[in-house]
């Protein structure tokens, strides 16, 4: 999570819808006009918006029956929403919904061990270690929890910082039936799986996102890894969690600059392989930046099913799965001292 920043309002622009189709990803960007501003616009004159949410590959539409019943939102706070990443023998249920923290036995019913470490940052760790590490134990005494926090920001994505993990395990005498748990947003949970696959030569994680950017992307498909100074996440390994538990409680305390940032990677399902999805961010946006429980979980959910539909089928990216990262590079070439 970064420091607050203005609030984001995003916008979406549509003109004539006489000027012909684009004809290639090129000619749309996402942009920010300034902080205050998110907007959804072609570089082609006139060219509507909403006529690119419809160019798919039929290969890779969503499955979901009906894109507009959001009865997550609506369901009890006690019956969590269930995505499952169809892998196999490795296929794992993501969480979805509010007061999930408050549930130990979906955490529990995932740590095989006695022990877990409990990966966090400066930032998340007085908002929500305390009650990751009552999830971890109530009712359960045989487990014993650590924790390690770690400095919060990409910069800090480094073999440096991922050190300090290894050292707390170590220094733990944590064995092989420990379990990680990632509490954090996309850093946090890009390191400790790295560190779960690296360590003693892999042990069981779980990744807690409390980002939106975390929950509807990096912490579903089991990419982990670090930066190199030159380049980015090129150090690493695929290496998929026990589970992913999205409380969405905890977007309660996300900055409104994050809010905007994760809510783009919602747009992104949209304009890739879900025209239906994305029809429906067009009316709901307003409800999604006021962070209304109902819309944010069904867009969560949502986002959920397209990138675990798009991992079962190609999950170490030798194709399909390059179509998620759409956006990422140009994000990734901006110098930080643009943000």
């Amino acid at each position: 999570m970064a420091s607050a920043a203005n609030a984001c309002s995003p916008s979406f622009s549509a003109a004539n819808s006489s000027v012909s189709k684009p004809k290639a990803l090129s000619d749309f960007y996402l942009r920010f006009r300034n902080i205050n501003a998110l907007s959804l616009r072609s570089k082609r004159v006139g060219l509507p918006v909403l006529s690119f949410s419809r160019i798919r590959s039929p290969r890779i539409s969503a499955s979901s029956p009906q894109v507009m019943d959001q009865s997550v939102g609506e369901a009890s706070s006690k019956a969590p929403t269930i995505v499952e990443v169809d892998l196999g023998n490795r296929s794992y249920p993501i969480y979805i919904g509010s007061g999930l923290l408050d549930q130990p036995e979906l955490l529990q019913r995932h740590v095989h061990g006695k022990r877990v470490l409990v990966v966090t940052n400066n930032t998340v760790a007085p908002l929500y270690l305390d009650k990751v590490v009552d999830a971890l134990t109530r009712g359960n005494p045989n487990v014993s929890v650590d924790s390690v926090i770690l400095p919060d920001g990409e910069k800090y994505k480094n073999m440096e910082t991922l050190m300090k993990v290894f050292d707390k395990a170590i220094e733990s005498r944590l064995d092989r039936r420990c379990t990680f748990v990632a509490l954090g947003g996309g850093v946090i949970g890009d390191m400790c799986g790295f560190a779960a696959a690296a360590f003693l030569r892999g042990v069981n994680f779980i990744q807690i996102p409390t980002t939106v950017m975390a929950q509807v992307d990096s912490s579903v498909g089991g990419k982990t890894g670090i930066n190199h100074p030159l380049g980015k996440n090129l150090i690493g390994a695929f290496y998929q969690p026990q589970c992913v538990l999205i409380d969405t409680d905890t977007l309660n305390t996300l900055p409104d600059r994050e809010l905007a940032s994760g809510l783009a990677e919602v747009i992104k399902y949209g304009l890739i392989r879900d025209a239906g999805f994305f029809e429906w961010q067009e009316k709901n946006m307003p409800k999604l930046m006021a962070r209304d429980p109902s819309a944010m979980a069904y867009a969560i959910k949502r986002s959920c099913e397209n990138k675990a539909e798009v991992v079962s089928l190609d999950e170490k990216e030798s194709g399909l799965r390059a179509t998620l990262n759409l956006g990422h590079g140009c994000r990734h070439v901006i110098p930080p001292w643009l943000d």
